[in-house]
C-alpha cells in the first residue's frame, strides 16, 4: 500500500523519495537508509510511514525524532494502535516535529486510485498536509479526526466493523456451500452487489475470488489477523459497550488455525483481493 500511495501521489504530482528496507523498484525515486531520505527532502521535511505496527513503527519513529528537526511532520499511515501514536506524538513534540496518526482504507487498489483517510494530530500543523490528502484521497474520502490518537482510534473501529462484515459474507456462503441447492458463487455475489440491500465492495471481491476460484480450493480456512479487531474487543470491554458480532469475528479468526470452514476460505481471499494479506495455500 505504501509504494502505490506513493505513486498516487506521482499522479497528482507531488514529489516522493522512498525508501524501504527490503527492494523498492519502480518509477519512485528511492534512497538506501533513512539517514539519505532525511538528507534529501526538502524543509521542512514530511516523512509518511507505511510499516508494520508495533516495534517497527515505534522504533523508525524513535530514530526520526533524532533525524528530523524543528517543523518537520511525520505521518503514520499504518495500523498502529492508537495509544502507542499518543506515545509516538508525545515524543515528536519535545522536538517540536508534527505527528500525525493516519488510519488508512481503501486496499491496494485505493491507495493508488483514491484513499479514505482519518487523520489524527495538531490542527494548525494539518494545514501543512491537507493539500496532499485532497489529491490521494476519494472524493469526501479523508477526515481531520481531532486530537493525538483519534485517526488510529477511528481506523481501529472501521476494522472491527470490517471483521463482522466479512465474517457475515463468509458465514452466508458456507451454509449455501452446505445447502441443498448448487449456486454457483461468483454469480450469487454479482446478484447480491446488484441493487440488493447487502451490496458492497466486500460483495464485488467476493464476486472476484470467487471468479478466480470457484470452490476457494487452493486455500484453506485459516483466517489471520493484524490486531484491530482485537484491540476493538478490549475497547468495547473497557468501555462496557456489547459487541458480539464484532467479537464473535474475532474468535472465529482464532478457532480458524485448527478448523478450515468454508466461511474462513471467504474471509480469508477477501482480504488478500482487498489488501494483498497472504493467505494459506491449500497443499492437500
Amino acid at each position: 500500500m505504501g509504494y502505490n500511495i506513493g505513486l498516487n501521489m506521482l499522479n497528482h504530482n507531488i514529489d516522493v523519495v522512498g525508501y524501504d528496507i527490503h527492494s523498492l523498484e519502480g518509477k519512485i525515486e528511492k534512497v538506501n537508509s533513512l539517514e539519505q531520505l532525511i538528507s534529501v527532502l526538502p524543509k521542512p521535511r514530511i516523512v509518511w510511514l507505511m510499516v508494520p505496527a508495533g516495534d517497527v513503527t515505534n522504533g523508525t519513529i524513535k530514530k526520526l525524532s533524532v533525524l528530523l528537526e524543528n517543523e518537520d511532520i511525520v505521518i503514520d499511515g499504518g495500523n498502529s494502535f492508537y495509544k502507542d501514536s499518543i506515545e509516538n506524538y508525545k515524543i515528536l513534540k519535545e522536538k517540536n516535529i508534527h505527528f500525525f496518526d493516519c488510519g488508512t482504507s481503501g486496499g491496494i487498489s485505493g491507495a493508488l486510485n483514491g484513499g479514505n483517510f482519518m487523520i489524527g494530530g495538531d490542527l494548525e500543523a494539518f494545514h501543512k498536509i491537507e493539500p496532499i490528502f485532497q489529491a490521494i484521497a476519494q472524493e469526501n474520502g479523508y477526515l481531520y479526526t481531532g486530537e493525538s490518537g483519534s485517526g488510529h482510534y477511528l481506523k481501529m473501529i472501521h476494522n472491527g466493523i470490517e471483521y463482522g462484515m466479512m465474517q457475515s459474507i463468509g458465514e452466508g456462503f458456507s451454509i449455501l456451500e452446505a445447502g441443498p441447492y448448487d449456486y454457483k458463487n461468483d454469480e450469487v455475489a454479482k446478484l447480491w452487489n446488484s441493487g440488493s440491500v447487502i451490496r458492497s465492495w466486500l460483495m464485488e471481491l467476493a464476486q472476484q475470488a470467487f471468479n478466480k476460484d470457484e470452490k476457494l480450493s487452493s486455500v484453506t480456512g485459516t483466517m489471520y489477523s493484524s490486531g484491530e479487531g482485537k484491540w476493538t474487543v478490549q475497547e468495547a470491554l473497557d468501555l462496557e459497550i456489547s459487541a458480539p458480532v464484532i467479537t464473535t469475528s474475532l474468535l472465529m479468526r482464532y478457532q480458524s488455525q485448527d478448523d478450515k470452514e468454508f466461511s474462513g476460505k471467504v474471509v480469508a481471499s477477501l482480504r488478500n483481493e482487498f489488501g494483498g494479506h497472504a493467505v494459506e495455500k491449500n497443499t492437500k
